[in-house]
């Protein structure tokens, strides 16, 4: 299958094919990614729903704009998880390329809108928490549900459409341009664009918690100084910060796991890729699958409110359990007193 123009370091194989961008040469490395995308990405999937499930269970989360914002960054990387490993492992384990141009930059931009929407969840998340911080007193006027939802509606149509410029013809193969070193039909403007606008909602959001932090220890100094006037403001106030330490660490576990994959290719664009650095690249897209998977986690051991729903959903499970168990127990003594009637 012709790619247009390849990248000259990549041209080692026959032709220029689909398999040049396989950079997987052993079957321990094959191995290696298909266990880590199983692993990662059925985790993420059974996090993610497990923490959608806990918001919109209860009348107290899936009300409120934090929830909403916190829900979409779910959805997205359960999405996320599925497209991505189901094509990664596809393409690189069982080299799978029985399908077209459109058909992959179809995959890619599903891939791309999914870790797009994630990250601008995150970005509304962050903004969120900066306003209820910041005016504290207007939060509610400002932020409602109705444009909690407007912002997520215009955040995921906003993603899929510059994900699916490539699939409409911003591709090296419409425009006779050179392929991207990472990814098949991908032209390197287009991915340097796409680098740039994820940079640029990195650099709003660690803004935002930037200056979430800074509120957030002024508010301590102040609980700590007017511990008994506060009354239910306190409560209030211990929420947000505790609500912005938690998402504070979702940023961190972000940018580390983001950030091998953001340098290798805006390095592409820049410097040609040997085949060792392009097979670390295959490895490092799996932190993206990890990003995904440890969100979930942060929010249920940070989150007060999820962790009292995740704690009464265990209690009912394990209730649940108990009576199944002695159900039988009582039936068949039941039935043995009949007998012996």
């Amino acid at each position: 299958m012709d790619i247009c123009k390849i990248p000259e370091n990549a041209s080692k194989c026959s032709g220029n094919t689909m398999e040049c961008f396989m950079v997987l040469s052993t079957q321990a490395q094959k191995i290696s990614i298909a266990t880590l995308c199983g692993i990662f990405g059925t985790l993420c999937i059974f996090e993610n729903s497990l923490v959608l499930y806990l918001i919109f269970s209860s009348p107290g989360t899936r009300k409120k704009p934090s929830y909403l914002f916190i829900s979409s960054l779910a959805l997205a990387d359960i999405l996320a998880s599925i497209i991505f490993v189901c094509s990664f492992v596809n393409f690189h384990v069982f080299n799978g390329t029985g399908f077209s141009k459109e058909a992959f930059l179809l995959q890619l931009g599903g891939v791309n809108t999914s870790f797009s929407a994630s990250l601008s969840s995150l970005l509304l998340t962050a903004l969120d928490r900066y306003i209820s911080i910041s005016r504290p007193s207007e939060y509610k006027l400002l932020m409602t549900r109705k444009r909690a939802w407007a912002a997520l509606g215009m955040l995921w149509v906003t993603c899929a459409t510059i994900a699916s410029l490539p699939l409409l013809g911003w591709n090296c193969c419409t425009l006779d341009s050179t392929c991207s070193e990472l990814f098949p039909f991908v032209d390197d403007s287009y991915l340097l664009g796409w680098i740039c606008l994820t940079l640029l909602l990195l650099g709003c959001i660690i803004y935002a918690y930037a200056h979430v932090l800074w509120r957030a220890r002024q508010h301590v100094a102040y609980m700590g100084q007017h511990q008994a006037q506060l009354g239910k403001q306190n409560t209030r106030m211990r929420m947000d910060v505790m609500l912005a330490k938690t998402l504070v660490m979702v940023l961190a576990v972000l940018v580390l796991c983001w950030s091998p994959v953001l340098v290798l290719m805006i390095y592409s664009i820049f410097a040609r890729l040997s085949d060792p650095l392009r097979k670390v690249f295959a490895f490092c897209s799996t932190l993206c699958l990890l990003n995904s998977m440890v969100n979930p986690v942060i929010y249920a051991l940070r989150s007060k409110e999820l962790n009292s729903s995740l704690r009464r959903v265990f209690s009912r499970f394990t209730r649940q359990m108990k009576a199944s168990e002695e159900s039988p127990e009582a039936e068949s003594t039941h039935r043995s007193s009949v007998v012996e009637t």
